[in-house]
C-alpha cells in the first residue's frame, strides 16, 4: 500500500530475494495464511540442522512397519501405497520408513504391523497385510515357569538392546553373591548346568526381568502382572513386593533347595477337568498345575501319580522330564528351610496388582506380603487357568508373555502375545513382532523410544489413503431432461426440475445435507403442502 511507509517501522516489506546469513540462534520465519471468514492460519517455521549423511549411522535388522486406517478398506490400501513407494524408491532407508510411519502418523482403529529387514520382504509382506481392529481392553503380563530355559536365551537382545543389558546385568550382580558363581556364564554358555532347578530359576528370573525392564522402557504399561510357578516371583518382584537383592535370595534359595531335595516322583500332564480328578487324589499325589480347563498335572510319587492317570485312558497325556515332582508332597522337605528365608526379607505393597497361583484371584496385597504365602506357593497347586478367567471378568484383553518361550500363549489362546519362541531364533524379530502385535490390538507404544539409538529419521512417504465417494446430481438417461438421479443417501432416489428451475425432492431431506445444497447454489427450502421437515 502507498499508505505505509516501510522505513520507519521494523517491519521491511520484501520485493526480491536476499541472502539470510547464519546469526548465533536458529533462523526463524512467521508464515501467515489467511482466507475468507476467519480461516487463518500463522506458522513459525525453524531453519533444520543440517546433518553429515557420511556421519549417520543406521542400525540394521528386522523393523517393524506400522500400518493403520479407519476402515479395512483404507488400511488395505495404505499397504499398496508404501509397497509402490518402497519399490519406486529403491534408496529409501527401511528403518526411516519405519520410524515415519510409527512417530508421525496418527494410529486409527484398524491396525496392522509388518516386520521385515529389506525393502523386497516388506513388499512381499505388504501384499499380504491383514489388519485387526484395535480392542479397548486391559493388558495383562504373564511370566513363564520353568521347562521354558534354554542354553543361550536372551544373548542377542542383551547385544542389541542396552536397557536389557543394563537390567540384565544387575540381576546377575545380585544373584552371583549368593548363587556362588556368574549366572551369565550359566546362561550364555553352553553349560549343562541350566537343565539344573538350581541355575534354571535365577536365569528365568534374570531374563524376564530384562525382558519386562525393556517393554517398559517402550511404554508398555501392564494393569495386572501375573506368572507361572517361578514366573509369579517374578511378577512380585517387578510389582515392588522385594527389592532385587531379597528377591534374588529368595530365587536361589528357592531353586537350590528344590534341587537339593531326592531325585524322584513324576509330573504328568493329563486332558482331564479337576472335577474328575480330585476323588481320584491318594497319599503321595497331588495336582501340581491347572492350566486350562482341560488340562492340568499330576506330580508325586511315581505308582501313585501313574495310577491316577491311567484312569484317563484314552486321553493325551504326558510325562513331563523333570527331575523333581513340584508342587506335591515331595517338595514337603525343603519348607521349613525355605521359611526361614523367607522370614529374613522385607516385603513392601505392590504397586500392580498380583494375579496369585494359590488362589486364581488378584492376590492380596497383606497375603502376599507374608513369608508364609511364599512357603505355600512351592506346595500348593499353580492355579493359572483361573487367574485367566479372573483376568478377563477384569478387562483384559491382551496377555504379553515374558519368557524365553510361547508356553503360557499356547494357554491363553488368541489373546496371547508370546514375546520370545524358541521356534524364531531372531530373538529382536520375535520382540518386535510382539510389540507390533500389542500395538494392532489397541495397547499404547512409545515409539520413539523403540527407534531410540537406531539412526531413524523422518522422510517423505505417501498420504492417507481416504476411501473417497461421490455424490453428485447424475443425469438420469430414462427418465428424460426433467429427471436426476441424486447420489446422496440422505436424499430420494429421484426428484424433477419443475419448468420454475427449482429441484423437487420427494421422500425425507435430512439438515445434514446441508452441503449438498451449497455446492449446488440451492438459495432456499421451500416445504411443499403436507411435506414436514
Amino acid at each position: 500500500s502507498p499508505k505505509v511507509d516501510w522505513s520507519a517501522g521494523a517491519v521491511e516489506l520484501l520485493t526480491e530475494s536476499r541472502e539470510w546469513p547464519e546469526v548465533d540462534r536458529p533462523r526463524r520465519a512467521a508464515v501467515s495464511s489467511f482466507g475468507i471468514s476467519g480461516t487463518n492460519a500463522h506458522v513459525i517455521l525453524e531453519a533444520a540442522v543440517e546433518e553429515d549423511v557420511a556421519e549417520r549411522v543406521v542400525s540394521g535388522g528386522a523393523v517393524p512397519l506400522v500400518l493403520s486406517g479407519k476402515s479395512p478398506e483404507s488400511l488395505q490400501k495404505q499397504a499398496e501405497r508404501l509397497a509402490a513407494h518402497l519399490e519406486a524408491d529403491d534408496a529409501l532407508s527401511l528403518v526411516d520408513v519405519a520410524y515415519s510411519l510409527a512417530v508421525s502418523r496418527a494410529h486409527f482403529d484398524h491396525r496392522a504391523v509388518v516386520v521385515a529387514d529389506s525393502a523386497d520382504a516388506a513388499r512381499g509382506a505388504l501384499a499380504t497385510v491383514r489388519g485387526e481392529a484395535a480392542a479397548s481392553g486391559r493388558l495383562g503380563i504373564a511370566f513363564t515357569g520353568q521347562g521354558s530355559q534354554r542354553i543361550g536365551m536372551g544373548r542377542e537382545l542383551y547385544a542389541a538392546y542396552p536397557v536389557f543389558t543394563e537390567a540384565f546385568d544387575q540381576v546377575c550382580a545380585a544373584v552371583d553373591v549368593v548363587l556362588g558363581r556368574s549366572l551369565k556364564e550359566v546362561v550364555f554358555g553352553e553349560s549343562e548346568l541350566l537343565d539344573q532347578t538350581g541355575f534354571a530359576q535365577p536365569a528365568l528370573f534374570a531374563v524376564e526381568v530384562a525382558l519386562f525392564r525393556l517393554v517398559e522402557s517402550w511404554g508398555v504399561r501392564p494393569d495386572f502382572v501375573a506368572g507361572h510357578s517361578i514366573g509369579e516371583v517374578v511378577a512380585a518382584y517387578v510389582a515392588g513386593v522385594w527389592s532385587l537383592e531379597d528377591a534374588a535370595a529368595l530365587v536361589v534359595a528357592r531353586g537350590r533347595l528344590m534341587q537339593a531335595l531326592p531325585e524322584g516322583g513324576v509330573m504328568v500332564a493329563v486332558e482331564a477337568t479337576e472335577d474328575e480328578v480330585a476323588p481320584l487324589l491318594t497319599e503321595g499325589v497331588s495336582i501340581a498345575a491347572i492350566n486350562g480347563p482341560t488340562s492340568l498335572v499330576l506330580s508325586g510319587v511315581e505308582d501313585a501319580v501313574m495310577a491316577v492317570a491311567g484312569r484317563f485312558e484314552g486321553r493325551r497325556t504326558k510325562r513331563l522330564r523333570v527331575s523333581h515332582a513340584f508342587h506335591s508332597p515331595l517338595m514337603d522337605g525343603m519348607l521349613d528351610d525355605f521359611r526361614q528365608v523367607a522370614a529374613g526379607l522385607s516385603y513392601n505393597p505392590p504397586s500392580l496388582p498380583v494375579v496369585s497361583n494359590l488362589t486364581g484371584e488378584v492376590a492380596d496385597p497383606e497375603r502376599l506380603c507374608s513369608p508364609e504365602y511364599w512357603v505355600e506357593h512351592v506346595r500348593g497347586t499353580v492355579r493359572f487357568a483361573d487367574g485367566v478367567e479372573v483376568l478377563r471378568k477384569q478387562g483384559v484383553a491382551t496377555f504379553l508373555e515374558l519368557g524365553p518361550d510361547g508356553v503360557l500363549t499356547a494357554m491363553v489362546g488368541q489373546d496371547g502375545v508370546p514375546t520370545l519362541r524358541r521356534d524364531v531364533a531372531d530373538e529382536a524379530r520375535a520382540l518386535l513382532t510382539a510389540v507390533g502385535r500389542l500395538h494392532a490390538r489397541g495397547v499404547e507404544v512409545d515409539w520413539e523410544q523403540v527407534f531410540a539409538g537406531t539412526g531413524a529419521r523422518r522422510v517423505d512417504l505417501p498420504t492417507y489413503a481416504f476411501q473417497r465417494q461421490r455424490y453428485w446430481l447424475i443425469p438420469d438417461e430414462s427418465a428424460g431432461d426433467l429427471a436426476l438421479s441424486v447420489g446422496h443417501p440422505l436424499l430420494s432416489s429421484v426428484v424433477s426440475v419443475p419448468d420454475s428451475g427449482g429441484v423437487v425432492c420427494s421422500g425425507r431431506l435430512s439438515l445434514a445435507v446441508q452441503p449438498w445444497l451449497a455446492d449446488h447454489a440451492v438459495s432456499g427450502v421451500v416445504l411443499l403442502p403436507g411435506a414436514a421437515l
